[in-house]
């Protein structure tokens, strides 16, 4: 697997039941898996030659990351390796304009998009559909990072300016009218065989994942089989294998946009370590290895993850007494800690709640008490303070 991040390790960890070794192609020591793993090569997923070196002898070649240059896997394909999913799939994860137009060629529902190579772009493209826009790096960027909203020409010409100066490649597209966000996490093997679990409730914060609810409550049963069926006919068409995720606008008018693609376990797909009978690492390495798919039935009516995003101060109370607390508390939340180091929004671990047998996710009650145990522990295991005042020496 390229790239050590909290994704390896936890693939790793499904490796493990599997029987198999995971090498791991990491930046540094410190990084995740290379915590964990006992085949770590240390070196750049940008060097060919570090790339060769984790490649060799491996049943396949996946990734934590999309970044890998896809020159660099063309060779590795030329030279017998087993890259999955391919680079003429990756593509399509690493370059969003190239994305945007694929899936516009496949009829599939985007936002109006036009690339940018000067601020003129950016004006014409205004004029025809307002000033609701979005200004992406058509390369990178994550986590609310490379996006821009600008309100007006004048914050808009900053922006381009600044990014063409430094040579970032933009594109511009409209902002959609949305509801909320959704994902649909898929997967597929070489051979064909796909799998889908249910569409998810994405919650973002600054422009970054904080909650996941497992499935999309409130959404009618069409609209999550189109969703489905559409992250499955994406995959197949762009060739694409192993985990992938989907994301979704649902408009305010109940229409499906899709918005990325993250060929990869995702972060949206941390909810079926514990929810479901079949993991997103599991699933992800029985796609590459072209083993059948496993069952992606969710196992309770709703299950909640929340990301343990990193305070603007670490707390005094050391992570494993803050653990000790939580456990005392909240015995069946399920705790995924990525070994990193704490930092204001770093995302440091996460925690799934999986809701009783008895609940329906047509109860609102239900799902709100299940999302309010799952953010609240991981808001104490990032702060050290119980969001509902509970006094943990006090017991009250």
């Amino acid at each position: 697997m390229i790239g050590g991040g909290q994704l390896a390790r936890m693939t790793h960890q499904a490796a493990i039941e599997l029987g198999q070794c995971l090498r791991v192609l990491s930046g540094g020591p410190d990084e995740p898996a290379a915590q964990v793993s006992a085949d770590v090569v240390l070196g750049s997923h940008t060097d060919l030659d570090a790339l060769r070196k984790v490649a060799a002898g491996a049943s396949a070649l996946t990734f934590d990351h999309e970044h890998v240059p896809t020159e660099h896997l063309d060779v590795l394909v030329s030279e017998g390796v087993d890259v999955q999913p391919p680079p003429q799939a990756l593509i399509y994860a690493q370059d969003k304009l190239a994305m945007r137009r694929k899936l516009s060629e496949l009829g599939v529902p985007v936002p109006a998009f036009a690339e940018v190579t000067w601020i003129g772009d950016v004006g014409k493209f205004a004029g025809e559909h307002g000033w609701g826009i979005v200004l992406k790096s058509v390369r990178g960027g994550y986590d609310g990072r490379g996006v821009w909203m600008p309100a007006d020409a004048e914050e808009a010409e900053e922006i381009v300016t600044e990014q063409l100066d430094m040579g970032v490649h933009l594109m511009v597209e409209q902002k959609v009218p949305m509801r909320r966000e959704l994902s649909a996490m898929v997967a597929r093997s070489p051979f064909g065989q796909g799998a889908t679990w249910p569409v998810v409730e994405t919650v973002q914060r600054d422009g970054q994942c904080a909650v996941v609810i497992a499935p999309a409550p409130d959404l009618p049963a069409e609209v999550a089989a189109q969703a489905e069926q559409l992250a499955l006919t994406v995959s197949s068409a762009l060739g694409a294998t192993g985990a992938m995720a989907v994301e979704l606008f649902e408009t305010v008018d109940g229409a499906l946009v899709v918005n990325e693609l993250a060929m990869r376990p995702h972060n949206s797909g941390h909810w079926t370590q514990d929810g479901s009978r079949t993991s997103q690492f599991e699933q992800h390495l029985r796609a590459v290895l072209d083993y059948p798919l496993g069952d992606t039935a969710p196992i309770a009516p709703v299950t909640v993850m929340a990301n343990v995003l990193g305070a603007p101060e670490a707390p005094a109370m050391s992570m494993d007494e803050r653990l000790h607390h939580l456990f005392a508390r909240m015995p069946d939340a399920k705790v995924h800690l990525y070994g990193k180091g704490e930092r204001k929004d770093r995302k440091i671990g996460h925690v799934n709640v999986v809701g009783g047998a008895s609940g329906s996710i047509d109860d609102p009650e239900y799902v709100a008490a299940v999302r309010e145990r799952a953010e609240r522990a991981a808001h104490w295991l990032s702060h050290a303070v119980w969001t509902d005042g509970w006094d943990p020496h006090a017991g009250h």
